[in-house]
């Protein structure tokens, strides 16, 4: 969400005059677009906003300004902590930023904006690809009305609001004539999808409306709740010929117990269930999730729930956590804090299990052919292109730039654990699709 709001601001300035640039010190106005979804975002952030002091001592004129999830939670704070930042702006204050700045460059004052609106105005703005892309992200909605007890999303981005469908249709159009063959619906609960459009659109629905836009090769969304997977939903990954196999499910724990006092909304077996029907309907599909350690009251045999959780999925990969204690959340108040030592002994076992599983499964792709949506030249060297599967994994190949944006055949010669090494198929028609 972060990128996709990025990508706005400097489509919003360019049509104020303004240019991005590489070289800070060349700049007129540096932006910071923030995360809080964990205090280490938080720090990096406050971090980031130091480093450019020096640049305003030495430039008065320079207007810095901070947006994101961390200026909405802090706000007028910032001001206090970081005294040389001009603007502070909220996530629904987007598209008042060219406003803001120019109040600033007229009267030198100080601006602070982070008043929830009845709707999110640059929900529905849409950012035209560069020149060469192949992929795109689309916001379908926005906010989250589950308020998980460890969360500060409800609190930051407001209530669920979700765009009209005849838009999102609209800016997919807009970016397949744009040369785009790959989209990615973005939202904090995205499966939980038209709750409050008219007409009883669904996430399935909305899927498979997509699915039949000319030009668009791949479909992928993020992130999901499991409580609102439904059954119509795991179906589309059967029948929606371009929705790719992966999906991002955050289970957070494998114990019901801290699941209840997460306030997550399923049990483990509920979870089990939900996978279970997903590889009914996508065999091959991959699985990635989300987990905490450490949460308030989580004995070493919930912790051992969780490991077993894992060893039952076997998940392609994982983003995990230590538990970080965020203002305003319920779980402040939870009595039985884990202490930093076992959050970091817990954290590191996982972490090493999930290394295992992740190469285990990245090693059963070997030998076979894999469809890789071809983004352009590899970072590890100017003679690789790279791209992905549809499942979400990353391969390097051999290959020109003539390859850029199209789908081609690989054979898996090499499993590594980020990443996989392939060969353009010989003695197979390359099903390459021109942009």
């Amino acid at each position: 969400m972060n990128v996709n709001d990025s990508d706005k601001i400097v489509m919003l300035l360019k049509d104020d005059g303004y240019e991005t640039t590489q070289n800070v010190e060349c700049a007129d106005l540096i932006l910071v677009n923030t995360c809080s979804i964990r205090e280490k975002a938080a720090q990096k952030a406050f971090s980031q906003m130091g480093k450019f002091r020096e640049l305003k001592e030495r430039n008065p004129e320079l207007i810095l300004a901070v947006g994101g999830c961390l200026a909405q939670q802090c706000g007028q704070k910032i001001l206090a902590r970081a005294p040389f930042m001009d603007i502070v702006f909220g996530t629904h204050n987007i598209h008042d930023l060219p406003k803001l700045i120019r109040r600033v460059g007229t009267n030198g004052s100080r601006v602070v904006e982070t008043a929830f609106t009845p709707s999110v105005m640059s929900l529905s703005m849409t950012v035209l690809p560069e020149k060469g892309a192949v992929s795109a992200f689309v916001t379908v909605m926005q906010g989250c009305n589950n308020f998980c007890a460890y969360c500060v999303v409800p609190h930051l981005r407001g209530p669920e609001e979700s765009r009209p469908e005849a838009d999102i249709l609209a800016e997919v159009r807009k970016l397949a004539d744009h040369g785009i063959r790959e989209v990615t619906l973005l939202g904090q609960n995205v499966n939980a999808y038209g709750g409050t459009v008219r007409g009883g659109h669904t996430f399935p629905q909305l899927l498979r409306a997509i699915g039949r836009v000319r030009g668009i090769e791949r479909i992928r969304f993020t992130t999901s709740h499991p409580k609102d997977l439904s059954e119509d939903l795991m179906r589309c990954f059967a029948e929606v010929e371009t929705l790719c196999g992966h999906i991002h499910l955050p289970v957070q724990s494998g114990s019901d117990e801290v699941l209840r006092r997460m306030n997550r909304g399923y049990t483990r077996n509920q979870y089990l269930e939900k996978i279970e029907g997903l590889r009914h309907y996508c065999p091959g599909i991959s699985v990635t999730s989300d987990i905490i350690v450490g949460f308030p009251g989580e004995t070493e045999a919930d912790y051992e729930a969780t490991l077993a959780l894992m060893e039952t999925v076997t998940f392609d990969n994982l983003f995990s956590f230590k538990y970080s204690e965020r203002e305003g959340t319920a779980a402040v108040g939870f009595d039985g804090q884990v202490s930093e030592p076992i959050k970091s002994r817990r954290l590191q076992r996982l972490q090493a299990l999930q290394q295992e599983h992740t190469l285990t499964r990245n090693r059963m792709l070997e030998g076979g052919l894999q469809e890789v949506l071809v983004e352009g030249v590899s970072k590890n060297s100017d003679h690789d292109m790279t791209g992905r599967t549809r499942s979400n994994k990353i391969v390097n190949f051999r290959g020109g730039r003539e390859l850029a944006g199209k789908t081609c055949s690989i054979t898996i010669k090499k499993a590594h654990l980020h990443s996989l090494r392939g060969e353009m198929a010989e003695g197979v028609e390359c099903p390459c699709s021109s942009k």
